[in-house]
């Protein structure tokens, strides 16, 4: 009777370690919007099967060599703040979402935030205590609000290699108010320089790997571009011993999406939906079964969703195209 009863816990703990490899993070990346969130907005959210939104506050910079940051003021939409912060969280969390909150910088112009500088200690230090100030006061919002995750950090290279010190002691600082668990995101050219990642819960990367140098690429084309990057990513995660999250991932509607995934400015005009759907339908099938991936956060969702994407819209959401029934049929799967 004893080996029955073994055998039946056995097999249960087999059983339960499958299911829970085979639910990963199923997020969006929940664009911040100048109004509060109501249910019709959350309603598109569920249909799509995400189980994860990832929220982002933002602070701003005037220059890449300016040290100030300005954060949580009237000037900003509602959802950049902190209260549009908490108002966003409540909502989701009653849709049984679960939260990522994951505060960004924004350089005047949009320049990539990667080159960050400074020209001076006096102005390195003035940086430190501005970023200090705005990962620990949202730190506090992701406690309050239960989030199961933060995010220290967006693409921030020059940042990092210039001053590690002062990121493994915002590390030690960020785990004094926040008891969840931490990632940065790291861009796809940036994570293997990363030198916290044992102190964090995931390597986070915010993967705009380029695939595919077709002008509509086929699925098998992309996941034969992905061979090299995947090798890569499994070999530090195995490393590590430390999961692989997806900060943020996705594709444009557009011609050649898998060659510069990252490129975001309009100069890209050509709609191609079929483009957008292999690429995305590439990165689940190389990813999403694998013990050591997480998951991810579609980059990006608006809330006004019958307003957002759409059959003549070449950004990334995939909101009203094609690729929106692909997510969800794949999110559907690993719940």
């Amino acid at each position: 009777m004893k080996y029955f009863i073994g055998y039946i816990f056995l097999s249960c703990m087999v059983f339960q370690s499958c299911t829970q490899s085979n639910e990963k993070i199923n997020g969006v990346s929940f664009v911040a919007s100048n109004n509060a969130i109501a249910d019709e907005h959350l309603s598109p959210v569920v249909s799509l099967n995400s189980n994860y939104a990832a929220l982002m506050p933002f602070g701003f910079i005037k220059t890449l060599e300016h040290p100030d940051i300005l954060f949580n003021t009237e000037k900003q939409w509602f959802g950049e703040r902190e209260a549009g912060v908490i108002q966003y969280a409540e909502k989701l969390k009653a849709k049984h979402i679960k939260l990522m909150i994951k505060p960004q910088l924004w350089v005047w112009r949009g320049e990539y935030t990667g080159d960050i500088i400074m020209k001076t200690e006096t102005d390195w230090l003035l940086l430190e205590t501005a970023y200090r100030h705005f990962i620990l006061e949202y730190a506090r919002v992701a406690e309050a609000v239960n989030a199961d995750i933060y995010c220290i950090g967006t693409e921030l290279d020059s940042f990092i290699a210039a001053r590690p010190d002062f990121w493994h002691q915002l590390i030690r600082e960020v785990k004094r108010v926040y008891s969840g668990q931490l990632t940065y995101a790291a861009n796809w050219d940036e994570y293997k320089r990363t030198p916290f990642w044992g102190a964090l819960d995931y390597i986070g990367i915010d993967a705009y790997f380029p695939v595919s140098d077709s002008r509509t690429p086929t699925v098998e084309e992309c996941v034969k571009g992905w061979l090299p990057y995947k090798e890569e990513i499994k070999r530090l995660s195995e490393r590590l011993e430390k999961p692989v999250l997806f900060t943020e991932f996705g594709y444009r509607s557009v011609d050649f999406s898998g060659k510069e995934p990252w490129v975001s400015d309009r100069r890209k005009t050509t709609l191609n939906f079929e483009a957008q759907t292999a690429t995305t339908k590439a990165l689940f099938d190389t990813f999403w079964k694998e013990d050591w991936f997480a998951g991810g956060f579609i980059w990006k969702w608006f809330h006004n969703h019958n307003e957002s994407g759409g059959m003549a819209d070449t950004r990334f959401t995939p909101q009203n195209k094609p690729v929106e029934r692909v997510i969800q049929s794949h999110y559907k799967k690993f719940k």
